[in-house]
């Protein structure tokens, strides 16, 4: 593809509004703003959620706060959302009946479990019948944390369901001995937090990988996020773009152009240096099928 044509199909206005969000969805009611369900404020996925919505142009959209993945899928089941953010593990486990497809891998989410920095607890099995936060009850980081729970097969842990800045101040004054949560590195709600560190979680893989197939795998926290000296070795969950099959192809390819084109603009500040959107990855999305519009895109947009 020359970059003339690159550019050219880059530069239409939301492919004309994604043809007016598909001729008003087939002649019925106006379509109205395109719903992405996001997370919490605060979060990346919000974020992230409100920097793409602002810039796909005329296709109008918002992003919508949310308890996390979960929830998000269930949004789109019900028709509360178009598009939602989603751990890789989460749309896998979701009803087969959503028909899900993605719109692209966006980032890798991160799971981040934090202990106060005077706590004795050097590894997730130390926190054997203490009381441990696994984020929102709608949010991916409970799943995932019930499965990491399991693969440690801890004993007596009080498992308890708090959203992030709840689960923050619980951590601070020492209400919960640490705190589970799924997201990009660092996360200002816990950057805030004086005298906190993570517990290395990456020995876990293995064990999720057997049980779960191939959808966690090894990454490092880098030196320096919450003030490690080192690196600190967890789990990486694939972040997906996701809609159910039904969305209208010129709506899905839309969005998947302005992934494309404005990649370097859809990271939020907090995490410029650790991670960011990958053009080259954004087509490996865990195993779950892309949208047709989305794969129609991407052909035309890599020749």
């Amino acid at each position: 593809m020359t970059v003339e044509r690159r550019s050219f199909l880059l530069g239409l206005p939301a492919a004309w509004a994604a043809i007016a969000w598909t001729t008003a969805c087939t002649a019925g009611e106006p379509p109205g703003e395109l719903v992405i369900a996001a997370g919490e404020h605060g979060g990346f996925y919000f974020d992230f959620a409100t920097l793409l919505a602002a810039r796909l142009g005329e296709l109008r959209a918002r992003p919508l706060e949310t308890e996390g993945s979960r929830q998000n899928l269930e949004l789109l089941g019900t028709g509360g959302a178009q598009v939602a953010l989603a751990l890789a593990d989460s749309a896998h486990a979701a009803d087969p009946a959503l028909e899900l497809r993605a719109l692209g891998r966006v980032y890798e989410n991160y799971l981040q479990l934090v202990v106060r920095a005077d706590d004795p607890a050097r590894r997730a099995a130390d926190l054997a019948g203490r009381t441990v936060s696994l984020g929102a009850r709608g949010s991916g980081a409970a799943l995932s944390g019930e499965r990491m729970l399991a693969a440690l097969d801890l004993r007596g842990v009080r498992v308890e369901h708090h959203r992030l800045e709840d689960a923050a101040a619980a951590l601070a004054r020492g209400r919960v001995d640490a705190v589970l949560w799924s997201g990009g590195v660092p996360t200002p709600k816990l950057d805030e937090l004086p005298g906190i560190r993570l517990l290395p979680l990456a020995e876990l893989v293995p064990a999720l990988r057997r049980a779960h197939g191939s959808l966690y795998e090894q990454v490092q926290v880098p030196v320096g996020v919450y003030g490690a000296d080192r690196e600190v070795p967890t789990i990486g969950v694939a972040n997906l773009l996701v809609c159910r099959a039904a969305l209208p192809d010129a709506v899905a390819g839309a969005i998947t152009r302005a992934l494309v084109a404005r990649a370097a603009e859809l990271v939020p500040e907090q995490a410029l240096g650790t991670q960011y959107l990958d053009v080259r990855s954004l087509i490996g999305t865990a195993r779950l099928p892309l949208h047709p519009g989305a794969a129609a895109a991407y052909r035309d947009l890599h020749g």
